[in-house]
């Protein structure tokens, strides 16, 4: 299927612009050409697919079936959630608002919260044509079990007393409502004819396309370059050995970017390709998308400091310890 997309790289790269194969800059924009026009064709398609699918998808619905849900299966059901809904850290926090409205516990919120930018349908989707099935389940189980076990955490140590106040009433007045039996924002579901599912479904196509073009442009430029201008070997030699400190190493540097998980899996990729080991990449990628700066300055909009450290020191140490225990299970992930 995606033979096309090898073809089409051919001739604009190797006969119209003329490049050469064995060159940096010729294998450098053959990889960019074509990973850009696989990735834009696949979004475009299943995000238009999905779409469809999510048309009848009422939240306030899912926010009111949480809100009445046993706290552990709550957290299975609050990070799965985030991993099919398309948010990043600013569409989030309504949604997080929303949430604490219903009275849902922060701990459920928070898997939500956590697992929205790590996992969503494209980057599932991506990873699947990219690098595989078992890089794929590896990253779900991976993003889903840090969102579960980092709200089970922060229920533990009531980190509720660390939201903003106006958050904190917002919680407080939901589970009032609910210890009273009523539904918080009780909504109708109104179904939608195919027509308006099309419609739906245009329309988040054309808004997630022009949200993450970009992130893509720059993932597979960066990525690009990691394949066409690094050594061979140089990153296989500094850090493919798998040495301890190269995962910490990783997250921390991954802190200060930002991206989103499409953006990112094309650099996921290269990295894997020019021998960074399978852990130390998985780490670095998702503290790019789930730990960077701009993620946690969003965040302060509706946490305290005491609950953004918490949450900070609970992916640095998730980060760290799913890169030291992939790194050793390595050769059963990819192929």
């Amino acid at each position: 299927m995606f033979q096309i997309f090898t073809e089409f790289s051919d001739y604009l790269v190797f006969n119209l612009l003329g490049l050469q194969p064995e060159t940096k800059l010729g294998d450098a924009a053959h990889f960019f050409v074509e990973d850009t026009s696989k990735i834009f064709m696949l979004l475009i398609a299943m995000i238009y697919v999905i779409g469809i699918i999510r048309a009848s998808l009422d939240v306030e619905r899912v926010r009111n079936y949480l809100a009445g849900k046993n706290r552990f299966v709550g957290y299975l059901l609050g990070s799965t959630f985030g991993s099919i809904t398309p948010f990043c850290s600013c569409s989030s926090i309504p949604v997080f608002l929303g949430f604490t409205s219903a009275g849902i516990p922060l701990g459920i919120t928070m898997a939500f919260l956590i697992t929205s930018p790590l996992i969503n349908e494209v980057a599932v989707l991506l990873l699947m044509s990219l690098l595989g099935w078992k890089f794929t389940l590896l990253y779900i189980v991976v993003g889903m079990s840090v969102g579960m076990l980092g709200g089970l955490f922060l229920d533990a140590i009531k980190a509720e007393r660390w939201l903003q106040s106006f958050a904190a009433e917002a919680l407080k007045r939901g589970q009032n409502q609910q210890a009273k039996g009523i539904e918080a924002h009780q909504t109708p579901t109104q179904k939608l004819t195919m027509k308006q599912r099309h419609e739906f479904a245009k329309q988040e196509t054309i808004q997630i396309f022009r949200r993450v073009w970009k992130w893509v442009f720059i993932g597979v430029g960066l990525g690009a370059a990691l394949h066409g201008f690094v050594p061979a070997g140089w990153i296989e030699s500094h850090l493919g050995q798998g040495q301890w400190w190269s995962v910490p190493a990783a997250v921390l540097i991954g802190i200060p970017l930002y991206s989103n998980a499409t953006g990112v899996i094309p650099i996921m990729e290269s990295l894997i390709i020019n021998g960074l080991p399978i852990g130390t990449t998985l780490a670095f990628c998702m503290s790019t998308v789930a730990a960077s700066l701009p993620e946690f300055i969003l965040l302060k909009q509706v946490m305290q400091w005491r609950l953004l450290a918490a949450l900070f020191v609970i992916l640095l140490t998730a980060f760290t310890l799913v890169g030291w225990v992939f790194n050793a299970f390595s050769p059963y992930l990819l192929g």
